[in-house]
C-alpha cells in the first residue's frame, strides 16, 4: 500500500523512485519512447503527476536538438526566478552554459509598463541581445510564449529551441499550441498543466542526458 513506509538509503530514493515510476508506467500498459523516457519520467518525478506520460509533445529530434545546444553551450533564459533556481547550476556549469531570467530588470520594468505587456513578454524582447545560442525555458508565463512567437515571426528573434509549459487557464493552451505549430524545435506540454518546477526539470534532464546520467 502507498502509506506503507520504506526504508531507502538517501543516496538511492531518486533511484527508487524512477523504478516506481517505471514500475507504474507498465503497469498502465505505457511505453515510452527511448529518447523522450528521461524527460517524462523527470516530469512525472518531479509532479507524481502521469498524465505528462501522454501530453508531453515533442518536436522532430526534440531532445537531440535541446542535448546539442548544451554541448554548445547554449544560454537558458528562463520567465521565472523559480525556474531559474530549479536548474541544477552545477550540471550547468558543467555543460559551460549559463541561465539567465530579466523579470526583475528595471529595464523590462520600464518597457512593460510603456507597452502595456506583461514583464515576461518584455523579458523575451530584453533576451534577444544575448549573442549566440538560445533555449528559452517558459514554465509560467502563456504571454512569453506568444511575444515569443510574434517576435519570430517578425525576424526580430530566432530562438534555437522552446521549452513551453506554462501553467494556468488564459491562453494557456493557445500559446503553446503557437509554438507546436511554428517550425521551431519545441518540448512542449499540452493543455492547461506544466509551472516552473516542470520547466527547470527538462533542462535538468537535458543536461542529466549529456552527463550519461542514469535515471
Amino acid at each position: 500500500m502507498d502509506n506503507d513506509f520504506i526504508y531507502v538509503k538517501p543516496t538511492d530514493i531518486e533511484r527508487e523512485s524512477f523504478r516506481i515510476i517505471g514500475e507504474e508506467l507498465s503497469g498502465k500498459g505505457i511505453v515510452l519512447k527511448k529518447k523522450q523516457e528521461p524527460y517524462i519520467k523527470r516530469c512525472i518525478h518531479t509532479s507524481a503527476d502521469f498524465s505528462y506520460a501522454t501530453t508531453l509533445a515533442f518536436s522532430r529530434n526534440a531532445t537531440s536538438v535541446l542535448e546539442g545546444l548544451l554541448r554548445e553551450h547554449a544560454s537558458v533564459i528562463c520567465d521565472t526566478h523559480m525556474a531559474l533556481s530549479g536548474i541544477n547550476k552545477t550540471a550547468l556549469e558543467r555543460a559551460g552554459c549559463r541561465a539567465y531570467c530579466f523579470m526583475t530588470d528595471e529595464r523590462v520594468k520600464e518597457m512593460a509598463g510603456k507597452e502595456g505587456t506583461t514583464r515576461a513578454a518584455a523579458a523575451v524582447s530584453a533576451a534577444s541581445h544575448i549573442e549566440g545560442r538560445k533555449i528559452f525555458c517558459i514554465g509560467n508565463a502563456p504571454t512569453a510564449l506568444i511575444e515569443l512567437n510574434k517576435l519570430y515571426k517578425e525576424g526580430r528573434l530566432t530562438p534555437d529551441f522552446v521549452i513551453g509549459v506554462p501553467v494556468g487557464f488564459v491562453n494557456v493552451v493557445y500559446a503553446k499550441e503557437l509554438i507546436i505549430n511554428s517550425d521551431i524545435p519545441y518540448i512542449v506540454n499540452r493543455g492547461r498543466k506544466g509551472g516552473s518546477p516542470i520547466a527547470a526539470c527538462l533542462i535538468n534532464a537535458a543536461l542529466y542526458r549529456i552527463e550519461n546520467r542514469q535515471l
